[in-house]
């Protein structure tokens, strides 16, 4: 063998092993994709899990404030239906919103506020709420890391082949969180 086919092959190879390198990190990010977003909703099932006792404890406390306890029930109802990206985060963003009802309805009721069963929930309500939010950041970072990726040579010509493209961000609508606080002095 020639010199010349020896570093034709060697060129060859180091080709295709970059070649097979793009294709499995596009499949690596979209698997990590994926994998946050699975994340996302065990945390979010964790959360549903936890309201219904929340509900019973706040029913025998104050159980005139049905309309509060009624948004929480079905808030987590279509949260717990919710398929897709877009859907998952309406639906948690809508029980965000009940649960911060409810919560306020705690607020005028002593005895509820006290209540060691209660506080307990809170906690793991508080505790599921952080383990929401870094599944989201989790998430919304692979999904950049990955966008970044199929928009940009080489990964754009590679991400045909790998059938892999760019995914949604994780966000919640919640007017909440966009309103300017105001600021007194």
């Amino acid at each position: 063998m020639s010199t010349s086919t020896v570093i034709a092959i060697v060129i060859a190879v180091v080709i295709l092993g970059w070649l097979i390198a793009q294709y499995n990190k596009l499949l690596r990010m979209n698997v990590a994709v994926d994998e946050g977003f699975a994340q996302i909703e065990v945390q979010l099932q964790r959360r549903a899990d936890l309201i219904p006792n929340l509900v019973e404890t706040v029913k025998g406390y104050a159980a005139h404030e049905k309309e509060a306890l009624e948004n929480v029930v079905q808030a987590r109802a279509r949260a717990t239906a919710a398929q897709g990206v877009q859907d998952v985060s309406a639906a948690d963003g809508m029980l965000t919103q009940a649960l911060r009802g409810l919560l306020a309805v705690s607020e005028a009721y002593p005895d509820l506020k006290a209540s060691a069963n209660f506080a307990q929930l809170q906690e793991e309500l508080a505790a599921t709420e952080n383990k929401v939010s870094f599944a989201r950041q989790f998430y919304n970072d692979t999904v950049r890391i990955l966008n970044q990726t199929v928009v940009t040579i080489p990964g754009t010509f590679f991400k045909g082949i790998a059938k892999v493209g760019e995914r949604e961000f994780y966000e919640i609508e919640d007017p909440q969180n966009r309103q300017v606080p105001k600021v007194n002095f």
